[in-house]
């Protein structure tokens, strides 16, 4: 019989077995240490152990699901309104029994329990509680489709896919992209600027972006004028293992409003490939919103390739 309880101090080795042993796909973090889940997941400010439901069977843990909350709109604190289902795991040998149904009814009370009236399953974005590092990529963003059986089973137990991330990267080994010409005219104007010593925006960037190694890029004009155009990047090395090579992650990519369709976002992209290349980083991902087509056109643009799609779901009704 399976009982359900939350998280206890002595669950965490148990809690990697099943890790490993979930078949989570391409863009699941392996060959982990218990430190990995310590540093990312039980050691976050808000980290609740009833919000980490385990089931057990004959006193050794089976599967667990893991919940928790967006931030509110200053990104200073939780909003306990928009619940986030992170992840649920069943080891291969007990599924097709409801314990993965049974850990997400129990994952959702506890949400409501404490004021959910929004529920998503697949951490993205901003609604990205734990997970960041581990799962994903450079990102968590939603449920991946080359994690086989998430979609089936969000789907089967009644939620709805509600938005669509296309996962690209680029390989820096292979083929540059040809040369445009307005392009070299903005690199004469501009120059890239690094910072190791980026000063976190908020409280949410810091609890998850910020327990990972990252660099800070600006295209900056020769001038001495403010940046027209940034990105932090990330260090995926707990992907190495899986992988088997050096990738890093770009996020926050932005350009500012004013500058915007005028080529700046590929010539941030573009010199960072080069200044990155020369630190043997095989590969860069970025993740881009499926709404979002001037980005997806700018990755293409620039040498990306899709490579993955992750599907955020949400509860309709229960």
């Amino acid at each position: 019989m399976t009982e359900f309880r939350a998280f206890h101090n002595t669950d965490p080795p148990h809690l990697l077995s099943l890790w490993h042993a979930a078949g989570l796909g391409r863009g699941a973090a392996e060959c982990l240490s218990i430190d990995a889940f310590e540093v990312l997941i039980f050691s976050q400010p808000y980290f609740d152990s009833n919000g980490l439901i385990v089931a057990v069977e004959d006193g050794e843990p089976v599967g667990f699901v893991l919940a928790g909350f967006g931030p509110n709109k200053e990104e200073s604190a939780l909003d306990y309104s928009q619940g986030v289902i992170c992840t649920v795991i069943v080891h291969p040998k007990f599924r097709r029994r409801g314990i993965g149904r049974d850990l997400v009814l129990k994952a959702e009370d506890y949400l409501k329990s404490k004021g959910a009236v929004n529920i998503t399953a697949g951490p993205s974005g901003l609604l990205s509680p734990y997970l960041v590092g581990l799962y994903g990529g450079t990102r968590p963003s939603g449920f991946l489709l080359s994690d086989p059986l998430a979609a089936p089973f969000f789907e089967s137990i009644g939620y709805d896919a509600i938005k669509s991330i296309r996962i690209y990267q680029r390989d820096l080994l292979g083929p540059k992209p040809p040369i445009k010409f307005h392009l070299v005219n903005i690199r004469r104007k501009m120059q890239l600027m690094i910072s190791d010593d980026y000063q976190a925006p908020n409280w949410w960037w810091l609890t998850r972006l910020g327990r990972l190694e990252t660099l800070h890029f600006e295209l900056v004009p020769k001038t001495g004028d403010g940046a027209v155009a940034s990105a932090t990047v990330i260090g995926l090395d707990l992907y190495i293992p899986k992988w088997e090579e050096r990738v890093i992650g770009l996020t926050d990519v932005f350009v500012k409003e004013d500058e915007r369709s005028k080529g700046y976002g590929q010539s941030l992209l573009l010199e960072i490939a080069r200044r990155l290349q020369d630190e043997l980083i095989t590969k860069l991902e970025w993740h881009v919103e499926e709404s979002n087509t001037v980005a997806a056109h700018v990755a293409l643009a620039v040498g990306y390739y899709q490579i993955d799609t992750g599907i955020v779901y949400q509860l309709i009704s229960r």
